[in-house]
């Protein structure tokens, strides 16, 4: 007998759910909101929870994030009356069981439920043998536990493995793990970057060659492939692999043989592939530039890798976890963060993902020194002022270019006044002292930005004191 918690605001729907339920006896708790929900949510376990998109408190998608962080997280059935394409890609990411559009028959709920179930069961069975006992990947939001789901399920196959992500995600890290979770574990872990074989010496790195096959091979010589034999062979950056060598490596990948330059007999090789890449293999594929049969033999199980930018509650659990790393490699003090540093981080876009979050840590530290609190004045300027143009762009509607240095001088500041007056005469306007507070925010922004984050020089300009600059960025939630 499972319990189930139907989270829909259409009593209707509520109840026809909730009948059905109870006739496969089934126990059911019903809520009409996310708050009522996620209070019940808090108090029972569930099996399953039917999960409606429109709630009158908020998108019942918002929730899944909260949902997929309990323990032992129940299986989710999403509701909606409005069969939205786009929140069931979102949902099914999210690691939702199924997607269901109402009115559903009680045919459709049931075998929906019933599959659910048995999934379930099975799924309980299966994680008490399974774990994932080498774990070095930092994070709980939504998008590294669906990764990591992932990554468990690939640990226990010898499935082919595509990794796909943004640079400095982290592609090579979760290869690894899928590698030490595995059965493979005591054999080699032998990285090919594909980005830098040399086009010369490409099938001798990877197959090897006997003595005499070219000029300076003294010896017989494994190539990579081979190392990896028992092992994992994880193909970093696929995507700049040459059309060349797909074709040879296709049959490798297929029959296992491959023959060293040179040599007159075949070798054999029992490795695990992972590949790994940043590029939009899809796109390459449709353009000619990847094979088709190649990516569709690579793919056999896919994990994308979110980026950064998109899993910002992970960034202070990243900080300390690396900051630990580096005052053990470097002997130094663990530091406190400030508040001002932790927002400037989580305000600014991330190009170079976790990697670049990492960098920048070591730099601030490294700057630092002695100091026990690292604060926003501890990261760049060069970040800061990247932070502040964001700021501005949201609070003026213009998006600021490289080199649009007028935007920033006299002038500039003289073009964002104008701006704000046209705004409101195109609509109601505002009260007077919302249009001051806005204005004020705004000159603020421009201030720190113009004087690189300088206070006497922020002082001096404004002709502010420290106390009232200060109560200024707390008001309006500004950091220096």
């Amino acid at each position: 007998m499972g319990k189930m918690l139907i989270i829909d605001d259409d009593i209707e729907a509520c109840e026809t759910i909730e009948s059905l339920i109870s006739r496969l006896s089934h126990l059911c708790d019903k809520a009409h909101s996310i708050a009522a929900g996620r209070k019940m949510l808090a108090e029972n376990g569930y099996d399953v929870v039917f999960l409606d998109v429109g709630l009158p408190d908020g998108s019942g998608l918002e929730m899944l994030s909260e949902i997929m962080k309990i323990e032992d997280a129940p299986e989710v059935i999403i509701l909606t009356g409005k069969g939205d394409a786009d929140g069931a890609e979102l949902a099914i990411k999210g690691g939702v069981w199924d997607y269901l559009l109402k009115p559903s028959s009680v045919r459709e709920i049931t075998l929906t439920l019933n599959r659910a179930l048995k999934y379930r069961a099975e799924k309980e069975i299966k994680d008490e043998r399974e774990n994932l006992v080498y774990r070095p990947v930092v994070g709980t939001s939504q998008g590294i536990e669906a990764s990591l789901r992932l990554t468990q399920k690939a640990a226990g196959s010898d499935v082919n493995v595509l990794i796909t992500g943004e640079t400095g995600t982290g592609k090579e890290l979760f290869a690894r793990t899928i590698h030490e979770n595995s059965r493979r574990a005591k054999k080699k872990f032998v990285v090919v970057d594909c980005a830098s074989l040399p086009a010369s010496l490409v099938e001798s790195t990877l197959f090897g060659h006997v003595k005499g096959a070219f000029t300076g091979a003294q010896k017989d010589t494994l190539g990579l492939v081979k190392i990896a034999d028992g092992g994992t062979l994880f193909l970093d950056e696929i995507g700049e692999m040459p059309l060349s060598l797909q074709k040879v490596f296709l049959r490798v990948l297929q029959e296992h043989c491959f023959r060293p330059v040179g040599g007159s007999h075949e070798d054999t090789s029992d490795f695990r592939l992972i590949a790994a890449t940043n590029r939009d293999l899809d796109a390459m594929v449709d353009k000619g530039r990847f094979r088709s049969d190649l990516f569709f033999r690579i793919k056999t199980m896919r994990i994308r890798l979110p980026a950064l930018r998109h899993r910002l509650e992970d960034i202070v659990p990243l900080l300390n976890s690396r900051m630990t790393h580096l005052c053990d490699q470097y002997g130094l003090a663990k530091k406190e963060l400030a508040d001002d540093f932790i927002t400037t981080l989580t305000s600014y876009s991330w190009p170079g993902n976790v990697r670049e979050l990492f960098n920048i840590l070591e730099r601030s530290m490294v700057d630092a020194g002695d100091e026990k609190t690292l604060f926003a004045v501890h990261l760049s300027r060069e970040l800061r002022i990247q932070v502040a143009k964001s700021q501005i762009e949201k609070m003026t509607g213009r998006e600021i270019l490289a080199g649009d240095d007028d935007m920033f001088n006299n002038e500039g500041v003289r073009k964002i006044g104008q701006k704000i007056f046209e705004d409101i005469f195109d609509r109601e306007l505002p009260h007077l002292k919302e249009f001051k507070n806005t204005a004020e925010k705004i000159y603020l922004s421009e201030l720190m930005r113009q004087c690189g984050g300088e206070l006497p020089e922020i002082l001096q300009k404004s002709g502010l004191s420290r106390s009232h600059f200060y109560a200024l960025l707390k008001k309006y939630g500004l950091n220096l």
